[in-house]
């Protein structure tokens, strides 16, 4: 029997299943790593993009989830995030992420102290509102989901110094995921409507203006074996602050699914310039346990 295989996202999803055992399987659970890795805010997708996948491995009649940890070491700074998600029905998502920037040494130069680190707390909800990713193969119509995120900074006081209007905010987004079976292809696209800083953590709006952007995060994902995929994502960001110049993301990963609850991403990420530290580029490294 013919079997097919696809990767599925920036950053770890990878599909592989017999075509002629679509139906069966809809029923019985979701192909291997179809539940998307954690994005930095927590959401089911790419490392650094959301997709519109629905996290855990319930089908339309359970419940699923999974927990996650990323480190990410730059030239100048070190991020950090860990959280949870959940899935209902493959329809309804939850998720939080708990994000943590280390401005290590480079503290000391900004002013701020030798390790000095913002801190922020996101909350996600998703809600798959037509189509599939997978299992749509004989229409062009991808997975579409809306979600939205609330953000928490805890650096107030340094927020309003550097020129953010707001401690805290929310983004709301569209997600569109189709993964082609025949091609072992997965493309994403997803338009953010958000006023975040450095995706929250220096706050939201700024002396620049405290208006929405439309931003863009996309990914692709091509599976070369059965359990290992490469690919790329890019994001747009906003850039709110005077003096402190915000760049857009990227990154290049490989991603090796260890067995169907374990995965493992690694990436080399271009974040740009933060916080008047120009090329920060660096690895991505992130661990995922799901069910």
């Amino acid at each position: 029997m013919r079997r097919t295989c696809a990767a599925l996202l920036g950053a770890s999803l990878l599909v592989c299943a017999d075509a002629a055992q679509a139906d069966e399987l809809r029923d019985g659970g979701k192909l291997l790593l179809t539940q998307g890795v954690s994005d930095i805010e927590g959401a089911a997708g790419g490392g650094i993009a959301a997709w519109a996948l629905i996290s855990g491995y319930e089908t339309r009649d359970g419940i699923g989830g999974n927990v996650h940890a990323t480190g990410i070491q730059l030239k100048d700074y070190q991020f950090r995030t860990y959280g949870a998600a959940i899935g209902f029905r493959d329809r309804v998502e939850l998720s939080y992420a708990h994000q943590e920037f280390d401005t290590q040494g480079t503290g000391e130069k900004l002013g701020l102290g030798h390790g000095f680190t913002f801190g922020q707390d996101v909350y996600g909800v998703k809600v798959k509102v037509a189509g599939d990713a997978v299992y749509n193969q004989d229409s062009w119509l991808p997975q579409v989901s809306v979600g939205a995120q609330l953000k928490r900074a805890d650096q107030s006081a340094v927020i309003s110094f550097l020129g953010g209007q707001h401690s805290s905010g929310v983004d709301y987004f569209v997600a569109a995921s189709k993964v082609f079976l025949d091609e072992s292809l997965v493309l994403n696209g997803t338009v953010r409507a958000t006023k975040a800083n450095q995706t929250g953590l220096l706050g939201f709006g700024g002396n620049k203006g405290d208006d929405y952007h439309a931003e863009f995060e996309g990914s692709a994902a091509l599976l070369l074996t059965r359990k290992f995929a490469v690919g790329a994502e890019y994001r747009t960001k906003p850039d709110n602050l005077n003096g402190l110049k915000e760049d857009n993301w990227a990154d290049v990963f490989a991603a090796y699914a260890i067995n169907k609850q374990l995965s493992v991403t690694a990436a080399y990420v271009d974040l740009g310039e933060i916080a008047t530290f120009r090329n920060q580029r660096g690895f991505y490294l992130s661990f995922q346990a799901g069910f």
